[in-house]
């Protein structure tokens, strides 16, 4: 076992602090990874604050892990010391189910091993990446390509694998318009991607305060959903709504959105239930859809598409100790567009 330090929530809604973890002996097939850059997902804070239901405390949070390798087990033969890696949302899977060997690990029949808050298969709480350091199985980690900085990689474990999996599913593309619904640490990299893969994109934001920077990240259009003209301007107009926010949503507003056979896909995960009358499905033959991540190959040729065409995160790089303000800032959208902790200041 190695003792790294490391950024805990002791509690649920208790302020993160400063401690040590053991981490596991580097297994054959295991890489160990200093951790350079940790990105800050609100989804570590729904989970840190208890949102999606109970958890396991002591708590590192931390799911968009970049670093680089610095030891390798005997039986490793994908990656070796010195390379750039990535760990995004998991570090296991069952691998035997027809999910896992369709290269869908994010939906393993068996659940898959979250990479902090979950129960690896020797019974050990997991913990992430706001850390020093982390060991992961080899088939759970990526190669950062070099055309991609990591600080600015980081991100993409979480919001760019959450945002690509879904634009490619549903065909997102020359010819599709796209709605990005959110214009915040998912939505900014949603924005990007689907400019990248040739769709037309339009952003729906509360306001038009960041109306500049949508435009900028590749949106042909851009409109605050806080305008009762938007539901009337553009009913009936998009193939794609991919929803970013955790926040409830008037369903029936935005289903009617869609064009005939268009989709509705959520990858923000609002902590409440929410209503929904089937109507605004029956009519149009719409979908209501969700995703999750992507599996360990899709992520790989996500950071791949990105480095190709030249783009990773919006980030501001913050110190350790400025993660707790970072949580209420993030509550408070008030980010452009990812923080991402310097994990030498740990």
């Amino acid at each position: 076992m190695t003792t790294v330090a490391a950024y805990a929530a002791p509690a649920a809604k208790a302020p993160l602090e400063r401690t040590t973890i053991e981490r596991r002996q580097v297994g054959e097939f295991d890489v160990l990874i200093d951790i350079k850059f940790a990105g800050i997902c609100h989804s570590d804070i729904h989970q840190a604050r208890e949102g999606w239901g109970e958890a396991i405390f002591p708590m590192v949070p931390g799911h968009e892990i970049a670093g680089i390798v610095s030891e390798v087990g005997s039986g490793v033969t994908k990656f070796k010391v010195g390379d750039r890696v990535g760990v995004g949302c998991m570090v296991d899977s069952c691998r035997e189910c027809e999910n896992c060997e369709a290269g869908l690990e994010q939906y393993c029949l068996k659940g898959n091993v979250g990479t902090y808050n979950a129960v690896g298969k020797d019974g050990e709480p997991t913990y992430g990446g706001y850390s020093e350091k982390i060991v992961v199985a080899e088939n759970f980690t990526v190669r950062i390509p070099d055309g991609l900085s990591l600080d600015e990689a980081a991100p993409l474990l979480c919001a760019g694998i959450t945002t690509y999996s879904p634009l490619k599913h549903w065909n997102a593309g020359p010819g599709k318009k796209v709605a990005v619904l959110g214009m915040g640490g998912l939505g900014h990299m949603g924005v990007k991607i689907a400019h990248a893969l040739g769709a037309e994109v339009t952003v729906l934001s509360q306001s038009l305060r960041k109306k500049d920077d949508g435009l900028k990240l590749g949106a042909d259009h851009y409109f605050a959903t806080s305008d009762p003209k938007t539901f009337q301007e553009l009913r009936g107009t998009f193939d794609l709504i991919l929803s970013t926010v955790s926040a409830p949503l008037d369903l029936d507003a935005y289903l009617s959105l869609l064009k005939t056979d268009g989709a509705f896909v959520n990858v923000g995960a609002p902590e409440e239930p929410v209503k929904l009358n089937l109507f605004s499905v029956i009519g149009g033959r719409k979908t209501l859809a969700g995703s999750g991540i992507g599996g360990i190959r899709e992520t790989q040729e996500m950071l791949d598409f990105c480095a190709e065409h030249g783009f990773g995160a919006e980030i501001e790089l913050i110190s350790a100790s400025e993660i707790n303000d970072a949580y209420e800032r993030v509550l408070a959208s008030d980010v452009r567009y990812r923080f991402v902790i310097d994990t030498a200041t740990i």
